[in-house]
């Protein structure tokens, strides 16, 4: 009896091991911005579909001369590579994409998770260089993403983002406004005019009652809508001196 039981398991587990490589090959082809049903999530979990990873090799090199430019101050080993699911503003469940700054890897998904779980609207989230890393183009697209080795607009000094430690979120929607000495209001993207004023209302929109604000709060970042001298309604940012050691672990 007991020889028998041993090899009905020699059969029965490599189907098991098949099974789960079937599984694994399928998670594969959920590419970004790809739509998947509500089904297949609940068949694959949630833990599978929003992971933090070391960076593949083919996202790495999509990357090269565009967010990522040889520097000093930031490499591989120091971002990780997010999937994520996000419902859009028409109840659809999309695959997200996201390369951010590995201390904070792990505090994105449980953010993004709870975004996912509450049904909150992100249109689209792909990685920047889908843009050819241009910011201008991206916004218009409304995309959310974090990490592009950058400056700060209209100036030399490096983004939050080239640290791939800011979010920006349904960029469109949520525009960076900048008053300039001459009374002219700067506005990107440009075709996010309508959106400066924010005692409209219009989808995606964030303010201090918006579940994406308490819980970027939450974690202690700092959104850009509460600047004074500029406001970057899409952008949450965390300062490094408020990165746990646990989070600066996971770098290593």
């Amino acid at each position: 009896m007991k020889i028998r039981i041993l090899a009905f398991l020699a059969v029965f587990l490599p189907c098991l091991a098949l099974s789960a490589q079937e599984e694994d090959t399928t998670l594969k082809l959920w590419l970004a911005g790809k739509t998947v049903s509500s089904e297949a999530v609940a068949h694959y979990g949630l833990a599978r579909s929003f992971l933090a990873m070391e960076i593949p090799d083919d996202i790495w090199g999509r990357m090269q001369g565009l967010t990522y430019k040889d520097n000093p101050n930031i490499g591989r080993k120091d971002l990780r590579y997010l999937r994520l699911l996000h419902w859009d503003y028409d109840q659809q469940i999309h695959v997200g994409e996201m390369v951010c700054n590995a201390a904070i890897a792990h505090e994105l998904v449980d953010i993004f998770r709870q975004l996912y779980l509450a049904q909150y609207p992100i249109q689209r989230m792909v990685l920047p260089d889908k843009y050819r890393a241009d910011d201008e183009q991206q916004m218009r697209a409304n995309n959310t993403s974090c990490f592009c080795y950058r400056a700060i607009s209209g100036t030399t000094r490096l983004s939050k983002h080239a640290r791939g430690l800011a979010v920006d979120l349904n960029t469109l929607y949520n525009p960076y406004v900048v008053p300039r000495k001459d009374k002219h209001i700067e506005i990107q993207p440009k075709t996010a005019t309508e959106y400066a004023n924010r005692n409209k209302s219009f989808r995606y929109k964030i303010d201090h009652n918006d579940l994406a604000y308490r819980l970027f709060t939450a974690y202690g970042y700092q959104w850009g809508g509460d600047w004074q001298s500029l406001k970057d309604y899409q952008h949450f940012e965390k300062d490094e001196a408020k990165i746990t050691k646990r989070a600066r672990d996971n770098r290593r």
